[in-house]
């Protein structure tokens, strides 16, 4: 059997967004800034998948700006909050230790640049207090960046609450949602949030192709420089069939999202009860406050990326932690910011499930995991006998 258990990395092309895309790929060649018939054909197209995107996060279409994917979003909205703090004179920003490295990266170059920068610190169960947010607001600050759910160990944060915290304070809040979009629900006018960044390859979109919503009002910073596309906001000719694949993959798992969620919660539960079973597992996150289709455990004794290979070899593939730092083999900075030791955060295994997953393949996975840390400890206690003699 082979399960594809890593999501949370990417998902696989739909056959919606693949069909809305082909088009673009071969027949409709124009570019949308040229205005003979076909560029108008492609502008065309560019405006339609605009519209339907952002009706999906109750925006306007002049609010939806395109980018190359998460990564590209989250730098964007942090120049663009630093460049207007700056203007005004404040440069204090907020921010988690939990977020995502194209959130933190981009904060620890502020720091250089003389931004007083705080991560606030989350308790064990991976969930930013409302009150910690409003504590750390000061005259000075500009923005406040908190992720709407955590890509490693799947927690979803109270972000409307923080939202209006931040509205209240007159400060910028920016999201990363890129593990939410077409996954929960998204509003944001509920949310309170100026910047929302999300990437198509999550919701069964093509991988390269991303959008940051910027509210009304708030002139964002261009990170590329060069022609007036994206209305002077994203230099660089826009990619019709990945918008367009982008526009669909998101109406798609927006239509199916509730039916889907409760499939894959479910599963997600029984996942959880299963794997708890296994002596020295231990949960990563909040059991009940987390993402539908998201499993995060650290296993006693063992190395995470040995219990990879073992479940290759077994078909079912899965990860340690975010896809974006996989080749680096310290512990992850979200289990360590929990409060995990590094040993126990090494032994770190995260499932990321779908709506197409079975339950067959659920039963699969335990019975995979339970054999496989099985298999390791004894490995590393027969090694450590043997160093003995």
């Amino acid at each position: 059997m082979h399960v594809y258990a890593d999501n949370a990395a990417t998902t696989p092309l739909s056959e919606t967004a693949f069909q809305a895309m082909l088009p673009y790929l071969r027949q409709c060649c124009g570019n949308p800034s040229s205005t003979h018939a076909p560029g108008r054909e492609a502008a065309r197209a560019l405006r339609e998948a605009r519209e339907r995107i952002a009706a999906c996060l109750g925006a306007e279409p002049e609010e939806i700006v395109f980018t190359s994917g998460g990564s590209e979003s989250d730098n964007q909205a942090i120049l663009t909050a630093a460049r207007l703090g700056a203007a005004a004179g404040k440069r204090h920003v907020i921010s988690t230790a939990v977020e995502h490295h194209a959130v933190l990266r981009p904060l620890e170059r502020l720091a250089r640049e003389g931004y007083d920068v705080t991560l606030l610190p989350v308790p064990e169960d991976g969930i930013v207090r409302t009150e910690d947010v409003r504590a750390a607001i000061r005259r000075d600050t500009v923005f406040v960046s908190v992720m709407h759910a955590n890509n490693e160990i799947g927690t979803v944060q109270p972000i409307g609450e923080i939202g209006a915290v931040c509205r209240e304070a007159g400060v910028l809040f920016h999201t990363d949602a890129v593990q939410t979009a077409g996954h929960l629900p998204i509003c944001t006018d509920e949310l309170s949030v100026d910047l929302l960044s999300l990437s198509a390859h999550k919701f069964h979109g093509p991988k390269g192709i991303g959008a940051l919503y910027v509210r009304r009002g708030v002139s964002p910073a261009s990170l590329i420089e060069g022609g007036g596309q994206e209305g002077g906001r994203r230099a660089g000719t826009e990619n019709i069939a990945a918008i367009v694949g982008m526009a669909a993959a998101l109406e798609e798992s927006c239509r199916r999202r509730e039916k889907d969620a409760a499939h894959t919660a479910a599963l997600r539960d029984r996942l959880i009860a299963g794997l708890s079973g296994i002596p020295g597992a231990v949960l990563n996150g909040d059991p009940v406050r987390r993402l539908p289709g998201n499993v995060s455990f650290c296993f006693s004794g063992i190395e995470g990326e040995a219990l990879l290979w073992q479940l290759d070899r077994c078909g079912v593939y899965a990860s340690v932690g975010s896809a974006c730092t996989s080749a680096a083999y310290a512990p992850s900075h979200v289990l360590l910011a929990l409060g995990r030791s590094p040993d126990l955060a090494r032994g770190a295994l995260r499932l990321t499930i779908s709506a197409e997953t079975t339950e067959e393949e659920i039963g699969y996975i335990v019975d995979v995991v339970r054999r496989s840390v099985a298999y390791l400890r004894e490995c590393t206690g027969a090694a450590s006998e043997r160093s003995d003699e």
